[in-house]
């Protein structure tokens, strides 16, 4: 009987032996409504080498792929360039199967592997910029600590020009597809972004500082083979051009609204901020968290100017949906932020005042001290919301004039 699962060819030597989930819906907070890969590379070099294994329900459809290509006892190396348990789950059960010589990861690797795994067996520190002979084939080491994790390691096969990129340069989307030529482009664009708005946009300045690098080593990459989604193949550059916009935070002339409402007189607020923005040109997005995930909040404000707030006041408090996305978002640190806040209240009234607390934390700039409405908004204060919009668009057109 044939094997179940196939490996994929990339180039002549090297194969994706990865596996997909398609039924995963939350990643740490993060709706991954498409699903994901675990990506795992075989390199057949005269050294076999391994280059991440999966997460530990996967092993199986991942030594199946390898065992379509070789056996897996054949291989020599393994390499673990990021220990989160999404890629390393089943690695100390391969390790035993494989017994390969060597299995290496960055200094902070082999401790997280120690910690994760406790009598994982030996894994071998590699540093920056050394090198693996693997007979015929050379891998470099290339560390990117805080993309994501202090573990953090790419892997470069100079003899294809790939570069094994670990969760940087990846999204979650389960696809049969394995390359970003056969997946709709709009589709990878939205969730590329969404993957960065969510896992990397904290660590934006590491991101910098790791193209900077990437340039002064003056790598050549054809395909850049991360841990996650399809492999790019095509235009490799579109993705790190796109990393390096998103590590400077620039933004656009484009506002967003998120509001929770309990009986609709937040939700009439913010239909008529948003009419106001779009009276002035600003073209806005509207986010309900009835019906809007945190992490599609965070994916909307990667680039937009603007970010307005509203809440009732529950309990002396912001409504617990607002609680949730704003610890959210504040743990993402998005940077040069225009904002603005508003609610309303049955008889206390505390949640426009926290509302403009967590923008302060967050280091956004307030526009005005926000619009705190007693049960149904009047005339009046439909017309102070209308007039809110139109302030905030007249400043993000200031900032942002063409």
């Amino acid at each position: 009987m044939s094997q179940p699962f196939k490996a994929t060819r990339v180039t002549d030597t090297v194969y994706w032996v990865g596996a997909i989930d398609w039924t995963i819906r939350n990643f740490h907070g993060y709706a991954t409504s498409r699903g994901t890969t675990y990506n795992a590379y075989l390199v057949l070099a005269d050294k076999v080498t391994l280059v991440d294994t999966v997460k530990a329900p996967f092993k199986d459809e991942m030594l199946a792929r390898i065992s379509s290509v070789i056996e897996p006892t054949r291989i020599d190396y393994i390499i673990s360039n990021h220990s989160e348990m999404d890629h390393t789950g089943c690695l100390p059960q391969v390790m035993e199967l494989v017994k390969p010589g060597k299995v290496l990861a960055s200094e902070n690797g082999v401790k997280a592997l120690r910690e994760h795994f406790h009598g994982i067996g030996e894994v071998i520190a590699v540093k920056d910029g050394e090198t693996l002979s693997l007979g015929n084939m050379t891998l470099s080491f290339i560390e990117s600590r805080m993309l994501h994790w202090p573990d953090s390691m790419m892997t470069y096969l100079g003899e294809e020009q790939l570069v094994f990129s670990q969760d940087a340069f990846g999204m979650h989307l389960a696809s049969t597809e394995r390359f970003d030529d056969e997946v709709n482009e709009s589709i990878f664009e939205y969730e590329a972004a969404k993957y960065y708005a969510n896992i990397l946009l904290p660590f934006s300045s590491f991101v910098t500082r790791l193209l900077d690098k990437l340039g002064k080593l003056g790598l050549s990459f054809k395909m850049i083979a991360p841990d996650h989604g399809p492999i790019w193949r095509k235009n490799p550059e579109v993705i790190v051009e796109s990393y390096a916009r998103w590590a400077e935070q620039k933004r656009s002339r484009r506002a967003v609204i998120v509001y929770d409402t309990m009986w609709q007189s937040t939700a009439l607020m913010a239909r008529v901020i948003s009419d106001g923005l779009v009276s002035e040109g600003v073209p806005v997005k509207v986010m309900p968290l009835e019906s809007s995930h945190r992490s599609d909040v965070a994916t909307e404000i990667l680039d937009a100017g603007a970010l307005l707030v509203g809440s009732p006041t529950l309990n002396n408090n912001i409504f617990p949906t607002l609680a949730d996305v704003l610890t959210y978002l504040k743990g993402l640190k998005p940077k040069n932020l225009l904002g603005a806040v508003f609610g309303s209240y049955g008889w206390s009234g505390e949640s426009v005042k926290q509302l403009r607390e967590f923008l302060t934390e967050m280091k956004v700039e307030l526009v005005g001290e926000g619009i705190n409405v007693k049960y149904v908004p009047d005339d009046e204060a439909l017309a102070q919301c209308f007039s809110l919009g139109t302030l905030v668009a007249q400043k993000l057109k200031e900032r942002y004039p063409v």
